[in-house]
């Protein structure tokens, strides 16, 4: 055992989780040390990248978020995404094939499962699983934009491979499970011409 909980004290149960632990880490030399960390458990969740070999195009969504709006009054707070959404006790591929639905219009039978990440571990403790799925036109059984009962208004965007990388660098993309998905596409997706 390297971690021995002192106390935990719940700071917020309001939209999720926000709590105060302290307790005792072992150190790698073999001493104690009482820490203090305030975590915020939102739960788990899924992100999908949509693309299209024959057309090199990738399908992402824009939409409000007030924490990026909250930065300093620097940015709008639109961003754009890969479709992503909490597992809400759901598998992680039934999940992300209801959410690229809601907020993408597109139906999608086979999701690729590429890896997990932790997307912020230092203070949250949601785990996010990356998907990959080939769409063609076909796929895409109404317009998409969201559920609005849950808040969203979502524009979905259809862009080509290169712009969207090209996005990544002038600073258009900003969402860091995006940015990875776009990266991952850019290695082992599209081939290079």
């Amino acid at each position: 055992m390297h971690v021995r909980i002192r106390d935990v004290t719940t700071l917020s149960d309001d939209w999720y989780l926000l709590k105060k632990t302290t307790f005792d880490y072992r150190r790698r030399d073999g001493s104690w040390q009482t820490m203090s960390r305030e975590t915020y458990d939102r739960g788990h969740g899924a992100v999908i990248l949509l693309y299209n070999l024959a057309r090199r195009t990738v399908v992402l969504v824009r939409q409000f978020r007030f924490p990026a709006f909250g930065y300093g009054g620097r940015h709008d707070g639109y961003l754009i995404e890969a479709p992503a959404g909490l597992l809400d006790a759901a598998s992680p591929e039934e999940r992300i094939r209801a959410e690229v639905a809601e907020e993408t219009g597109f139906h999608v039978e086979h999701v690729q499962r590429i890896f997990d990440a932790f997307m912020s571990p230092g203070s949250v403790t949601e785990r996010l699983h990356f998907f990959v799925a080939e769409y063609e036109a076909t796929h895409r059984i109404d317009g998409g934009g969201g559920v609005a009962a849950e808040g969203e208004d979502i524009e979905v965007l259809e862009l080509g491979i290169d712009t969207a990388l090209a996005m990544i660098a002038d600073g258009r993309i900003e969402d860091g499970k995006t940015i990875m998905l776009l990266q991952h596409a850019a290695l082992h997706l599209f081939p290079r011409r």
